[in-house]
């Protein structure tokens, strides 16, 4: 395997320090490490970015979230080259986006509804799908749970003015990093930490804490759902929750690729686990 991380901003030759323990581990493991610009990538110069890679068969990214079409394009450039990514640009989209792998898990996860783009008539038809109740807002890809009541959670989809206050705040944090369109989730009162699964190749390789709270230990979940719905996906996460009576439900599926290791994961275990 060949392991893909970010490169430093100011040091280019090394990788960027939130990834550096990784790189350091594959290394120790006999993998070999190669950098690339993550900037350029994010930048769709996705040539550029690679210049520095050798042809090899198999190579993993390990790095900060990319668009879709921004991977699909770090994909062809290293095809180019002669690498491969273990994760195709398909794989990557179906995890990375909430509407790429929300039907297989719609009954396993609050049901949702999206639009395309972030205008308020997209919006209203979305909010009047669920009707009424309270409602989790996100886009495509992220959410802003950390400005949990402004820009996040909604506590009744019928006022539709206070509904859309949220949303219009939600697209002035996001900025330009705005994903697809808006996407509401019902609300589920969760009483669990959530806890991230990681994946690969269908199998469950690792249980874990949530990168948010890194110190509290999470109950086992049960994942005899989950696995089935994830064996044609490479390397993923599946993060979950109990809710209040008792059933774990799927928060948030993702590509392990950019999904980040919590502080207490050893960085030489995550390198094992893609071997």
């Amino acid at each position: 395997m060949m392991l893909l991380v970010p490169a430093d901003p100011l040091r280019p030759t090394r990788p960027d320090a939130h990834f550096a323990s990784e790189a350091a581990a594959a290394r120790d493991a006999g993998h070999r490490v190669v950098v690339v610009d993550h900037d350029a990538l994010a930048r769709g110069e996705a040539a550029r970015a690679v210049a520095k890679v050798p042809a090899a068969e198999d190579a993993v990214y390990r790095g900060w979230m990319l668009r879709s079409e921004h991977y699909a394009a770090f994909a062809d450039a290293l095809g180019q080259r002669g690498t491969v990514l273990r994760t195709t640009a398909d794989q990557y989209r179906s995890a990375h986006e909430l509407p790429g792998w929300y039907d297989d898990f719609k009954d396993l996860t609050p049901e949702s509804v999206w639009t395309e783009g972030f205008d308020r008539t997209g919006f209203e038809h979305a909010r009047e799908r669920l009707h009424e109740g309270p409602a989790v807002l996100r886009d495509y890809t992220k959410s802003m749970k950390h400005h949990w009541h402004e820009a996040a959670y909604i506590p009744d989809l019928a006022d539709a003015e206070a509904a859309w206050n949220v949303a219009r705040r939600f697209t002035e944090l996001r900025d330009d990093d705005a994903t697809g369109g808006f996407v509401l989730r019902r609300f589920e009162p969760f009483t669990s930490t959530e806890v991230r699964t990681w994946w690969v190749d269908g199998s469950c390789a690792l249980i874990g804490p949530h990168p948010d709270t890194p110190n509290e230990v999470p109950d086992a979940p049960d994942l005899a759902e989950v696995g089935p719905l994830v064996r044609h996906l490479r390397f993923v996460t599946v993060d979950l929750a109990r809710r209040g009576d008792g059933v774990w439900r799927v928060v948030e599926l993702g590509d392990g690729q950019v999904s980040d290791r919590p502080s207490t994961t050893a960085a030489d275990t995550m390198i094992a686990i893609l071997r």
